[in-house]
C-alpha cells in the first residue's frame, strides 16, 4: 500500500526552502556547482539552479554524476565513463539527491567528485532524509525528515511532484 507523504504544493515549497537555504548559507553563489546524483538527483539540481537564477540572477552550473564506478556493492560498473564539464577545484560542490538512506550513494558520489578535482567544500542537499545511516553522513540541506522502517521504500516522483512510502513486502 502506497502512502503519499508529500504532495504537489508541499513538494514545490520544499524545493524553494532548500534553494533559499543554499542562498543564505553561501556568500558567493558564483563558487557553487550543483551536482545531481543520477538519476533522481539531476532534475532536483536543475530546478534548484533555475530557482537561484530567478531569485539572484546567477546561473549556477549543474552537472550530473554517475556513481556506479564508485559503488561498494555488487552493482559496481567500472566501464561507465564520466562527462563532467565544470571545474570543481576551489568550488563549493553541492551534491543533490532525492532520498538519503544508508549514505553509501553519497560516499560514492564524494569519491567520484574527487576524481574531478579538489573542491573547497562538498555539501549535500536532499529532498527526503529517511534515516538508517550506515556511514557518518549528514545532509546540509534537508527538505523533509521522514522516519521509516527498513521494510519501507520511499519514492520521489519528480514529474507528479509527490513523495510516497510503500512497504517492501
Amino acid at each position: 500500500m502506497k502512502k503519499v507523504i508529500i504532495e504537489n504544493e508541499q513538494f514545490n515549497r520544499t524545493l524553494k526552502r532548500i534553494t533559499h537555504e543554499i542562498i543564505e548559507r553561501n556568500d558567493d553563489l558564483d563558487k557553487i556547482v550543483l551536482v545531481g546524483i543520477l538519476s533522481k538527483g539531476l532534475p532536483i539540481a536543475r530546478e534548484i539552479s533555475n530557482m537561484i537564477k530567478n531569485l539572484e540572477n546567477i546561473e549556477v552550473p549543474v552537472e550530473s554524476i554517475d556513481i556506479k564506478p564508485h559503488r561498494d556493492d555488487a552493482k559496481k560498473d567500472i566501464t561507465v565513463s564520466f562527462n563532467f564539464d565544470t571545474d570543481v577545484n576551489n568550488k563549493i560542490v553541492i551534491l543533490v539527491d532525492d532520498v538519503l538512506y544508508t549514505g553509501r550513494s553519497v560516499r560514492a558520489a564524494m569519491d567520484a567528485i574527487m576524481d574531478f578535482g579538489r573542491p573547497d567544500k562538498i555539501e549535500l542537499a536532499i529532498l527526503v532524509d529517511r534515516g538508517h545511516r550506515e556511514l557518518p553522513i549528514r545532509a546540509d540541506f534537508v527538505g523533509k525528515n521522514i522516519p521509516t522502517s527498513k521494510d519501507e521504500n520511499v519514492f520521489v516522483d519528480f514529474i507528479n511532484r509527490t513523495v510516497t512510502i510503500e512497504n517492501k513486502k
